[in-house]
């Protein structure tokens, strides 16, 4: 009995290969009738031609690799490729954001001055700090905080100094 039509459509109708299309051993008199496309769907619908899933790698290896790694374990010498740089990834972009939001912070809850927080910006854009205590330890240093007396007032308009006189 040849039915490599109706496999071949089979095929074609599901989008797989030829060896992933089964024609059922009981159903074969059912297949060998079908010569259209809508045939071989109503086919593959009823259960006479089976479409086989991908086959593909376990992942149960993986999964208990990623286990062990989580403990810690086989993550040693002899499995590392890369420099230390190339294995942590992108260091700066966390840096920097950790950074920019402690800025906010001190900005949003009135610590610094807008003028202090643009010139503490640019200072952390050009890498001048290391790290978020770096930034607190020079703010409180050079006095920057407004709690600290530190943070200078706006200077007074000219209509203000007049009338002080």
């Amino acid at each position: 009995m040849n039915l490599r039509l109706q496999k071949r459509l089979a095929a074609k109708v599901a989008n797989v290969g030829l060896a992933r299309v089964i024609i059922q051993p009981t159903r074969v008199g059912d297949v060998k009738e079908a010569i259209t496309k809508a045939d071989i769907k109503a086919l593959i619908r009823d259960g006479a031609i089976v479409v086989m899933p991908e086959k593909r790698p376990s992942g149960l290896r993986a999964r208990l690799r990623h286990k062990q790694q989580k403990k810690g374990k086989q993550r040693g010498q002899g499995t590392r490729r890369g420099t230390l740089k190339a294995r942590l990834g992108h260091v700066w972009p966390q840096k920097i954001r950790a950074m920019r939001a402690l800025l906010q912070n001190f900005k949003a809850k009135g610590e610094i001055t807008n003028k202090i927080y643009r010139d503490l910006y640019g200072k952390t854009k050009g890498g001048f700090f290391r790290d978020r205590g770096h930034i607190t330890f020079y703010v409180k240093q050079n006095k920057l905080l407004k709690e600290d007396g530190g943070a200078k007032p706006a200077k007074p308009s000219q209509a203000g100094k007049a009338a002080e006189k």
